[in-house]
């Protein structure tokens, strides 16, 4: 009897596992890696699933149904896919299904037939490998020989390709690594936070390896798209694999290279369960695959410095590190009057007004649109969304008021404190930035660029502009900008949050590469460690800090944390369950539902974790009376969850 171990893919926890199924003679050609349509006997259906194995020894020792039907030929679930997912989940106590669900798109059977009635080529085209530029000779190459871990310094600034597009120079060099592995037949995996990073890197890739060797994972492509890219990289020619968090997941048997670009960025965190980081996912595959990994970045997260000190990764910076001259304001006052009207120091403003009279000047503001906040003219009380209570804004200079939250139209506001209908506005937005720096620069000010999540700016020439950019939405300047001004740094470090710190120096340092070489940065309102790692460009020894500081407190990452969430009854009953290496720092109830919050060293994390899958397979597994208030129809929330390694363990 020919056997077929299942994973069926379903939300429910308690089928988390691998099920046997009879395959019957009828049923041709099932192998592993396949979709199979198997029958669930509890819910007299169908359902579709993955084969993860087939065997000959059964384990449930009863009849066993049979195999339906192969949905589809292909064998799509790779088996380092499915090990990586099994080991992911595992670590985060979830299910491996909802991780298949972002490795695995949905199956497109016309794209999949022109798959099938293709000549696939075994290899790529030969290509001469490049050098990779900026470092020592052979430094980077031979790492990538050993297979090292290391978490890579790039130098900042940008460069032009052959093509005349302007990268970012960290671009360049995992292009560079990556296209060195592709020439060894092997494959390659780079993994960055958003599409603007994608574009840089689809630039230097296309005038480095061949065009059928890079292959994109993008979340904002179409679904016959995905699948076509995840076809591809299941052949056995070696690829380069560009895309987002989930490309961690791409299929490749021959993997040479897993490189994350900007591991501290928010959007590498999967938001949802199992809630996996793509560095996380990385450190799991490297050990899987053993592969060389390279964590990049302009400044180091603390999770990769705690990396560091452990020795688990190495480091290499550029042969001869040159950075942007950064000059803080913190103490230096607005003299003149058009610089007191755009908020900034009069060094500031002439260093701005000097640099439009040669190219384009940077300016980086915390939030977008025109008023980020309004509140009551007369009481000051905070003005908020009739329908969902969320926080009213101004888009633009005589706007009707809008919610952030749900987009409503506010056009008959009244305070609820003191029936007021007048509306002052608070805080400042890129909008209204731009408006104030236009009469600060009443004579250089040719032209102004707002660029934030609404008007998507990938690219600037080399004309004098003035760009005003939220954080993360800077576009790229020809030749790279003569000036960088960094506002509103009060704001940001105001932010109550355990990973200000990192992200502020993310933001501000990600902007100060994009300066050019002789370009001047200038940042305002801000002081001591942020101000010196920015100036003297060692966020290595400020994440040294950061996390010598969580160790002394025993905060993440230097600890592992984990939250559970459910009915009041059941936390208790998972709480009780947990292995003595587990702390529970405390308990909190809301809504009908409560909140624990868990700590634990690296080396307790299998046993918690598996602890805590254990609680919620035994109690998703049990009856319960529906929750009152809640919908009788459709999916009742589950009893319990998990989050292990939450950036934010200690937010509501």
């Amino acid at each position: 009897m020919r056997i077929a171990r299942v994973l069926v893919d379903s939300p429910l926890p308690q089928l988390d596992r691998l099920l046997d199924y009879r395959i019957p003679e009828l049923v041709e050609g099932v192998e592993p890696g396949q979709r199979v349509s198997v029958p669930l006997r509890s819910a007299g259906r169908l359902a579709t699933g993955f084969v993860v194995e087939i065997t000959q020894q059964r384990e449930y020792p009863g009849p066993l149904s049979d195999v339906a039907a192969v949905v589809s030929p292909v064998r799509v679930l790779a088996p380092e896919v499915w090990n990586l997912a099994r080991a992911v989940a595992d670590r985060a106590a979830g299910s491996a299904n909802d991780v298949l669900r972002l490795a695995v798109p949905k199956r497109q059977a016309r794209v999949e037939k022109t798959w099938l009635a293709r000549e696939a080529d075994a290899a790529v085209a030969p290509f001469e490998a490049p050098t990779v530029t900026d470092y020592a000779p052979a430094e980077l190459e031979t790492a990538l020989a050993d297979r090292r871990r290391i978490a890579l310094g790039v130098r900042p600034g940008v460069t032009r390709t052959e093509n005349g597009q302007w990268v970012g120079r960290w671009a360049r060099t995992l292009g560079q690594l990556a296209a060195r592995t592709l020439a060894t037949g092997e494959s390659a995996i780079i993994v960055v936070p958003d599409h603007r990073d994608q574009e840089q890197l689809a630039a230097v890739l296309a005038e480095l390896v061949p065009p059928e060797a890079l292959v994109r994972a993008d979340a904002r492509q179409s679904d016959p798209e995905r699948y076509r890219g995840l076809l591809r990289a299941l052949e056995p020619a070696p690829a380069v694999i560009v895309g987002s968090r989930s490309a961690i997941y791409a299929p490749a048997s021959k993997l040479g290279l897993i490189a994350v670009w900007n591991d501290g960025d928010p959007l590498l965190g999967e938001p949802l369960a199992p809630y996996i980081h793509a560095r996380d996912a990385a450190l799991v595959r490297q050990e899987q695959q053993r592969c060389a990994l390279v964590l990049a970045g302009h400044t180091r997260s603390t999770e990769v410095q705690r990396l560091v000190e452990v020795g688990w990764l190495g480091e290499i910076a550029p042969e001869r590190p040159r950075h942007p001259r950064v000059v803080p304001t913190a103490n230096m006052a607005a003299n003149d009057g058009l610089a007191a009207q755009a908020r900034i120091p009069s060094f500031a403003w002439k260093q701005a007004r000097a640099a439009l009279e040669e190219g384009p000047v940077l300016v980086q503001v915390a939030r977008p649109g025109y008023a980020p906040g309004l509140r009551c003219q007369d009481c000051g009380t905070a003005a908020r969304c009739r329908s969902c209570a969320g926080p009213l804004r101004e888009r633009s200079a005589g706007a009707v008021p809008s919610c952030t939250w749900c987009g409503a139209l506010e056009t008959s506001w009244r305070c609820p404190n003191c029936e007021s209908t007048r509306l002052r506005r608070s805080g400042v937005g890129a909008g209204r930035t731009a408006d104030e720096l236009g009469r600060a620069f009443p004579t250089q000010f040719r032209r102004g660029i707002i660029a934030d999540g609404e008007r998507t700016v990938l690219e600037v020439d080399e004309r004098p502009t003035l760009v005003i950019a939220t954080r993360g939405a800077e576009p790229i300047a020809a030749g790279g900008y003569r000036a960088v001004l960094l506002l509103d740094g009060e704001r940001m470090i105001a932010r109550e949050s355990l990973r200000v710190a990192e992200d502020c120096a993310r933001w501000w340092a990600d902007a100060a590469a994009l300066a050019a070489d002789d370009g001047v940065v200038v940042l305002v309102g801000v002081g001591g460690a942020l101000a010196s790692a920015m100036v003297t460009w060692r966020f290595d020894t400020l994440a040294s800090a950061e996390l010598s500081d969580r160790r002394d407190l025993r905060f993440p990452p230097a600890v592992r944390m984990a939250t559970l969430d459910g009915f009041p009854d059941v936390v208790a009953a998972a709480v009780a369950e947990l292995p003595p290496t587990v702390d529970v720092l405390g308990v909190t109830e809301h809504d009908g539902r409560s909140r624990a919050l868990l700590r634990f060293d690296y080396a307790a994390g299998a046993a918690a974790a598996q602890a805590v899958r254990a609680e919620i397979i035994r109690h998703a597994t049990r009856r319960r009376k529906p929750v009152p208030g809640s919908p009788r129809r459709g999916r009742q929330p589950l009893p319990l969850r998990a989050r292990f390694d939450d950036p934010e363990p200690f937010e509501e």
